[in-house]
């Protein structure tokens, strides 16, 4: 117990301590909300990876899915570190960063507003971000329950609010920066943890070789007549898990608190070295959590927990799997969880906020806001969202609202569904137009709401992956029935693009003629 509660500490204060340190770099909006737009590569990668992963992913998707699919779980991991990493970095970075520095956007809304030359899209944009980024927020206090009751037998309650407050601290002195030292720190810890974790569980059943071969031996709840369904390369749902690694991967190419990383980076080599950092570390944490995750059904049954109506409640999965651990390994997990967690909320509450103060009130409610005044509110509002967050979350565990819940699941799928196409597409053509924006925010939104409701789509994660696929084909379809752009504003925005710039011979060949 001394080990556990030891770990904790440190990190707690290694925690605030950053946020202490990092306050004057939050002096202004732009560092405060974007770090200056000078953060190198590893704090960017590492930012973004640990937003991408909370305990979300390593308590309630790992043991889902994992239970679900098997080894083949592990997909989605890999699909988390090519898709939602390698290729997010390569086909957004670069331009993202060097677009929203030549329009001065420093939100995803106001990105559209500039983009498209419409404040309607902000608004509505920003909208949209409030409503699903804060049940999103309040989903990743999710797991830390049964952990923390596991290790300390501490009210789920009071682990909220301890996190809540903590994260609330260093984010509201250091800002971005912050939130970036943290998420690197935080990031290693992950790295660590998840590696001693697998090594440690599959011990526990003599070695990843006879894990597999009793694996391979489950046949409860796999389709009759299938034999080692959990050990295929598939599993017992090809087109299930399919669905899983598009809203898992692709998804988070349309969500503002991940895209929103892009805007910081420093220079062209912290994009390069990122996109490398950035997909090491999605490999490894994404991709252990699903293996991990994969062995589920190997866990001793008399751990697991039931909902009234018979079904296994997931979230138990995880916890399962690692109660027989050494108190020191438990430890790790508790740090690696609370680390997801708190990097994950960080950079969700100050896109709400930022989003909210820069987006909403600036302009709108308040025509002459001040840059002091800015930042007061951005603050001010971080406190707000993380409290509301901490109350949905404690109020959902105690009322066990499926409303809440359902709200929690759809808000991805949301968010990148009417985020994703618009965003990447404005980036690269010069002919996409305001009502195609407006079809895909309707799509992304009207898809995965009604579904929560008429469930015409049996998998609230199937509906978000195919709300992003609509997103992508309406876009440019609807571009092309519509009245284009005016060539000259958009001649404009797209001259950021055509600045001539030196590097070395290692990067282009250049247009010497051959002598």
């Amino acid at each position: 117990m001394f080990e556990k509660i030891l770990m904790i500490v440190i990190f707690f204060a290694i925690t605030i301590g950053v946020g202490v340190y990092c306050r004057k770099k939050a002096t202004d909006v732009n560092g405060f909300v974007l770090g200056g737009r000078s953060v190198g590569p590893w704090l960017t990668a590492f930012a973004y990876g640990t937003s991408y992963f909370s305990a979300v992913v390593f308590v309630g998707y790992a043991g889902q899915f994992g239970w679900k699919y098997g080894m083949a779980a592990t997909w989605i991991g890999l699909g988390n570190a090519i898709i939602g990493s390698l290729l997010a970095w390569v086909v957004l970075g670069r331009r993202t960063r060097v677009m929203t520095h030549h329009l001065g956007a420093s939100t995803m809304p106001e990105y559209f507003e500039k983009r498209y030359g419409s404040k309607g899209l902000k608004i509505a944009a920003a909208l949209i971000t409030f409503i699903f980024l804060i049940p999103y927020t309040a989903s990743v206090y999710n797991g830390l329950s049964r952990l923390f009751g596991m290790a300390f037998d501490i009210p789920y309650e009071i682990c909220v609010i301890v996190m809540a407050v903590l994260t609330g601290v260093y984010v509201i002195l250091g800002g971005y920066m912050a939130t970036a030292v943290n998420d690197f720190i935080q990031g290693i810890i992950m790295l660590v943890g998840i590696v001693a974790v697998i090594i440690a569980v599959l011990s526990g059943h003599g070695g990843f070789t006879e894990a597999v071969i009793k694996l391979s031996g489950v046949t409860e709840g796999a389709p009759a007549g299938m034999n080692g369904a959990y050990t295929s390369m598939f599993g017992p749902d090809p087109m299930g898990l399919l669905g899983v690694v598009v809203l898992t991967s692709l998804g988070t190419w349309g969500l503002p608190q991940m895209v929103q990383k892009f805007y910081a980076i420093k220079s062209e080599k912290a994009i390069s070295q990122g996109t490398i950092i950035s997909t090491i570390f999605a490999v490894v944490v994404s991709g252990g959590c699903y293996f991990l995750g994969g062995f589920g059904r190997l866990t001793d049954g008399s751990a697991l927990e039931y909902a009234a109506n018979g079904s296994l409640i997931y979230d138990s999965v995880i916890p399962a799997m690692l109660n027989k651990l050494p108190d020191i390994l438990i430890g790790i997990v508790i740090v690696l969880v609370l680390s997801a967690s708190m990097s994950t909320l960080s950079s969700l509450v100050l896109t709400s906020s930022s989003t909210i103060t820069l987006d909403l009130i600036k302009g709108n409610i308040s025509k002459k806001m001040s840059e002091k005044n800015q930042l007061l509110s951005i603050r001010i509002f971080i406190a707000v969202f993380i409290v509301l967050s901490a109350g949905i979350a404690i109020f959902q565990y105690q009322s066990a609202s499926t409303f809440i819940a359902q709200l929690m699941g759809i808000s991805w799928g949301a968010l990148a569904g009417a985020f994703l196409a618009p965003f990447m597409y404005g980036l690269y053509s010069k002919r996409i137009t305001v009502a195609s924006v407006w079809t895909s925010f309707i799509i992304g939104v009207g898809l995965t709401v009604s579904n929560m409701f008429l469930k015409f789509i049996a998998s609230p994660i199937n509906a978000g992956a195919i709300a992003m696929v609509l997103g992508l084909i309406a876009v440019p379809i609807v571009s092309l029935v519509t009245p284009k752009p005016k060539k000259v504003d958009v001649d404009e925005i797209f001259t950021c693009y055509d600045t001539e710039v030196v590097v070395h011979k290692k990067i282009s060949i250049g247009n010497e003629e051959e002598k």
